[in-house]
């Protein structure tokens, strides 16, 4: 069963066309890898699936994306409900500048949360989720800054989780990590698929091998070549 769908697509910064004619079927409940060399597009096709790209006033595109069967560009759509189901994870960790705690339950605030005693529960579940927990379930009141790189991008993808997506993306959040940290992201995901979509980018086709049943080629904003069952 397909969660997104691709449609012709192209998308535009001014005059440059960044994406050319993308079709693509992605899967539920797997990991698909876009992967590509340095200015094939990928990162900008997975800024697409969730609209940040229209953050860009100079963003143009054609053709269409749906999620579940409907267009995420259709009239009626809300940019702020869809990115709650459709959340991304960048290359570069972002915490924000107050506790790990506060980090994680920063959206579900935001979403004023009627039952305020459920947040704790969905900080610890989310934490676990992301293999986090346990190395920090004793300093939740400790600034976020004050984690290594690898926990603050695991504490990214917690709060992310913390708002129960549909999709994840997740954009080479591994490619600065040590291999410690890549291996329990890695697994974090493994486990997540049976919730949710991935759409990753991976930050080598080593990693691509590892956790993808899906991997699409991508050069200068084309599709190449899409491989199911993916082994190196």
């Amino acid at each position: 069963m397909n969660k997104i769908e691709i449609k012709d697509f192209n998308f535009f910064y001014g005059k440059n066309r960044v994406i050319r004619n993308f079709n693509l079927n992605i899967e539920a409940n797997k990991i698909t890898s876009i992967f590509g060399p340095a200015n094939s597009g990928t990162t900008t096709l997975l800024c697409c699936l969730n609209r940040f790209c229209d953050l860009n006033n100079e963003a143009r595109y054609s053709g269409d994306i749906l999620i579940d069967g409907k267009s995420i560009f259709a009239p009626k759509v809300s940019v702020t409900a869809l990115r709650r189901r459709v959340g991304m994870v960048f290359e570069v960790p972002t915490p924000l500048p107050m506790s790990i705690f506060d980090n994680v339950s920063y959206g579900l605030r935001l979403l004023h949360v009627k039952r305020k005693q459920r947040i704790p529960e969905i900080v610890e579940m989310s934490l676990r989720q992301a293999a986090l927990w346990d190395e920090v379930k004793n300093r939740l009141n400790f600034p976020a800054a004050s984690l290594s790189g690898g926990q603050q991008q695991r504490m990214c993808i917690a709060r992310i989780l913390a708002l129960e997506p549909d999709v994840l993306l997740i954009d080479r959040a591994c490619s600065g990590l040590d291999p410690i940290s890549t291996a329990k992201i890695e697994g974090s995901l493994m486990r997540l698929k049976k919730q949710m979509t991935i759409v990753i980018s991976p930050h080598n086709i080593q990693q691509a091998n590892r956790i993808s049943e899906c991997v699409v080629f991508m050069q200068k904003g084309e599709w190449v070549e899409k491989i199911t069952d993916f082994r190196i």
